[in-house]
Order: C-alpha cells, then structure tokens, then sequence
C-alpha cells in the first residue's frame, strides 16, 4: 500500500511521493507535505515556466524565483504564469 501525506496544495489525504525529490531539508519537506499528484502539477507548471520564459537553469536568479514560484504554487497563493495563459478545463 502506498503512503498518503497531507498535501499542502489540495488539503486532503493523497498519495505521497516514492522518495524525497531533492536532498537536504527541502527534499524531506517536499516527502512529507506534497503529494504525488500536486508535485506532478508543479513539475508540469514549471516546465511551462521554463521554456515559456526562456528561462536559464544555471542562472542563481533562476533558481531563486522558480524555489519561490513553488512556495506560492503549493500555498494556493497567486503564483507566475506565462503571458496569455489559459488553464485546461477539467
């Protein structure tokens, strides 16, 4: 059976990942409060951001705002999207 983790993006009981996404305490708080699912949207949503923005990964900057683009993605806060963004409907 696999672990369940109260997200912090849907607040509900979902499954949790397999394994901490990134060393150190980041990674380990990712383990225990994002789910499977929400870190799947955020992979997606990044991935957008990323060749949307063309934005450069070895860049300091970079990462500085993509670390805090999650924070505000997870807390359901209003996060960056690219220009003329339009969410699927579900």
């Amino acid at each position: 059976m696999s672990r369940t983790v109260l997200c912090r993006k849907h607040k509900q009981e979902l499954e949790g990942l397999e394994r901490a996404p990134y060393p150190g305490t980041k990674g380990e708080a990712v383990f225990a409060n994002v789910s499977k699912q929400a870190w799947q949207e955020w992979l997606a949503h990044q991935t957008m951001m990323i060749n949307e923005k063309r934005l450069n990964l070895m860049d300091a900057s970079t990462q500085t705002f993509l670390s805090e683009e999650f924070e505000k993605f997870m807390d359901g806060d209003d996060y960056e999207r690219p220009e003329g963004y339009v969410p699927e409907e579900k």
